[in-house]
């Protein structure tokens, strides 16, 4: 974590050695004096990689971000699991020009367990939890080298037990990207995580790093992605997942992806297709 954070703070003083841009000052729009269609930077998502972008959403602008369907599928020695997460989406309206507040749906979603001993299968399907986020970027939003943002969260239990664990959790997420030449880009991010036990006993930490790395080429971007979840709760193992997808730019506004989560770790989830849609408005 020290490196870590040294390497962010080194990468903070880039904007102070001549690599910067000058941009127009967007600093007076906000929610209610939205920033002119003209001015606006190019549309950034959080979406299809599970590593955050630190930009924002343009002041007085909306931005949805979701999943026509996601598919997951696990198994190990005694269980098979299959789930579908339907439309989850992520709402997000810009406040300031460098912050953001984004509500995340989990629309429907429906899980099907087989006990791989005894043949029982348990079923469970609904609403299910809504978290909120808020995002501010520190430098970077409209160019330069490197950009910068926290994303501090809170997840609400709004679904059934069969579907959520019934507890509040939160966390924060430290997002950089670093904008190479080429159109090549390096993002990367550090969170904390709050979450509830599995047994329901209590809470843990969890401590989450990713990196991935992207390439534009016309109207199309891939990504190749390493993510990791470490935990402090015992007798729970590491997550870890290769990533890979594609996004599409239908138009300046209009996004369309689809990608996959491969589990790298016995305690990952085997296989996490998806195909999903960005609008900005």
């Amino acid at each position: 974590m020290r490196r870590a954070w040294s390497v962010i703070a080194l990468l903070g003083l880039v904007p102070l050695t001549g690599l910067a841009e000058e941009h127009p000052d967007k600093s007076g729009f906000n929610l209610f004096r939205p920033t002119p269609v003209s001015l606006m930077r190019d549309m950034e998502t959080d979406r299809p990689d599970k590593t955050e972008t630190p930009v924002t959403v343009d002041a007085g602008h909306f931005q949805l971000e979701m999943d026509f369907a996601t598919y997951t599928f696990d198994e190990t020695k005694h269980e098979r699991t299959e789930a579908w997460a339907v439309v989850p989406i992520n709402v997000k309206v810009g406040l300031l020009n460098n912050v953001d507040l984004q509500m995340i749906v989990e629309t429907y979603n429906t899980q099907t367990t087989k006990n791989r001993d005894t043949g029982r299968k348990d079923h469970a399907s609904g609403f299910g939890d809504v978290t909120f986020r808020v995002k501010t970027n520190f430098w970077g939003n409209d160019g330069g080298f490197s950009a910068f943002g926290i994303i501090p969260f809170v997840k609400l239990p709004t679904a059934d037990d069969d579907i959520g664990n019934g507890a509040v959790e939160g966390g924060a997420i430290l997002p950089l990207v670093l904008r190479l030449s080429a159109d090549w880009e390096i993002g990367t991010e550090i969170a904390v995580a709050h979450a509830r036990n599995s047994a329901r006993d209590g809470y843990h930490q969890e401590f989450i790093q990713s990196v991935t790395v992207g390439h534009d080429i016309g109207k199309w971007s891939g990504y190749l992605e390493l993510f990791s979840d470490v935990t402090n709760e015992p007798h729970a193992g590491w997550v870890a997942t290769f990533d890979c997808g594609v996004s599409y730019r239908l138009t300046r506004n209009v996004q369309l992806d689809a990608g996959v989560n491969i589990g790298l770790t016995e305690a990952a989830d085997d296989l996490n297709p998806f195909v999903g849609l960005s609008v900005r408005y």
